[in-house]
């Protein structure tokens, strides 16, 4: 019984003493690994004391306020170059495809014998599309192009129910630039609209407004014929306008002005035009419906 309460001692006091050693093991590995990092501590610690400091030193940049914010964006956007308006980029595309054209009657006495129109370059062979009341019973008809360019011309196709005529000029300018056809099935009632054309013989007048309307009908005054399935719109026209383009924000032919509104006698615009639809107008000439 001695000897067996000795062995449970000695077993004891072994296991003690090895704790001890790992636990001095242990200490002795922390010490080196302290030792190991404390460079890397006081470099850290340096670097927050030196941002602190600079902090102190340094004044703070105030924030600012909602109303000097939105200063600075009216500063910006006024200094900004605006964009050229729709009106003058459309004039610029659509100047060089824009023709003058002038009809004379059989009859020289007659009050009306010479007709004033316009029309507009639509494809490379130069033909230009024009409204048949323009030159209606011509026995000459004369076109003059943007660069100048005058020469005579003939009807080589004509639709008189929607007043649609196709000339043919002897003498083509020597640069042909047809105009671009757009799509008028894309516009809207309130979408921009302009008319180029040669009121009162003022050659090559821009004139702009809205499309006001869709699938109008209308018969000119000294016409059997009524037109349907036309746009209105109300950017001035006036005679010399008939034939001429109407076109959207693009420059892109989207109508050939027809005809105005006008309850008295007197030949001005009230505010009410016409235009046959290119996609219609253009089936004269050959163009492709869509």
């Amino acid at each position: 019984m001695k000897e067996l309460s000795v062995s449970f001692t000695e077993l004891w006091q072994g296991r003690l003493q090895r704790l001890i050693l790992g636990a001095r093991r242990l200490l002795q590995r922390l010490r080196l690994g302290a030792r190991r990092l404390l460079p890397y501590a006081a470099t850290i610690l340096a670097t927050l004391l030196v941002l602190y400091i600079y902090n102190q030193i340094t004044p703070r940049t105030p924030q600012l306020t909602r109303g000097e914010v939105n200063d600075a964006i009216v500063q910006a956007m006024a200094s900004a170059t605006p964009l050229p308006p729709y009106s003058e980029r459309v004039y610029q595309v659509i100047q060089p495809s824009l023709v003058l054209i002038q009809a004379k009657g059989p009859n020289p006495d007659a009050e009306k014998n010479n007709s004033l129109g316009s029309g507009v370059i639509i494809d490379e062979n130069a033909d230009i599309l024009t409204s048949l009341h323009v030159v209606k019973d011509a026995v000459e008809i004369q076109v003059m192009f943007a660069d100048g360019t005058q020469s005579n011309a003939q009807v080589i196709a004509s639709q008189p129910e929607i007043d649609i005529a196709v000339l043919q000029a002897d003498q083509p300018p020597g640069l042909v630039v047809p105009a671009v056809l757009g799509n008028p099935n894309a516009l809207r009632v309130g979408d921009e609209a302009f008319a180029v054309g040669n009121p009162f013989g003022l050659y090559s007048s821009l004139s702009a407004g809205v499309i006001s309307g869709f699938d109008r009908s209308f018969q000119p005054t000294d016409s059997t014929v009524e037109l349907t399935g036309l746009i209105q719109f109300d950017a001035a026209v006036n005679p010399g306008n008939s034939g001429g383009p109407l076109l959207n924000r693009y420059g892109q032919v989207v109508g050939i002005v027809t005809g105005i509104v006008n309850p008295t006698e007197q030949d001005v615009f009230i505010g009410i035009g016409f235009a046959v639809p290119i996609t219609v107008a253009g089936g004269a000439a050959g163009a492709p419906q869509y």
